[in-house]
């Protein structure tokens, strides 16, 4: 038995230490929002944050996570900057299919959590490994730049 933290709560799992934390997530909590993609850590789908980084849960074997939070798209409307970053998303369209947009939210969270006035610059590189198949990048970054706009007036 293998005890995680995720989105504030201890939550008990009975599956082997190498099961990658995607599959902890979707299979045994029942938590779909993070989505698979490629599988190879490649697209950013499954992207959830392990003690606030920006990580790959397709590849992350649970036993790697140990005691670490893990925060994932579901905790994003209780997070300060997830809800900004998720009605800026909304506001200005960002989602086409909409596939993507869990693991590009939990990115872009990331980035506004570690670089609150982000260059188009830092968007681009933090954004950079997030694979979107509609193309919506420019809605991205304008979502990211009206999301650090909003968090700066809000201090």
């Amino acid at each position: 038995m293998t005890t995680l933290k995720i989105n504030g709560r201890p939550v008990a799992v009975d599956t082997p230490p190498d099961t990658p934390l995607l599959w902890v997530l979707r299979d045994e909590l029942g938590m779909t929002g993070t989505k698979f993609g490629c599988g190879m850590a490649l697209c950013g789908a499954c992207t959830v944050h392990v003690d606030g980084r920006p990580t790959r849960s397709c590849v992350t074997p649970i036993a790697a996570v140990g005691d670490q939070a893990v925060s994932t798209i579901d905790a994003m409307a209780d997070d300060r900057v997830g809800r900004v970053v998720q009605a800026a998303w909304v506001e200005l369209g960002v989602a086409q299919c909409g596939y993507c947009q869990a693991g590009q939210i939990m990115s872009a969270v990331a980035l506004l959590k570690q670089q609150p006035k982000p260059s188009e610059r830092q968007i681009d590189e933090a954004m950079n490994s997030n694979i979107c198949r509609c193309g919506t990048y420019p809605r991205i970054r304008a979502a990211i730049q009206l999301a650090a706009s909003r968090l700066q007036g809000a201090k």
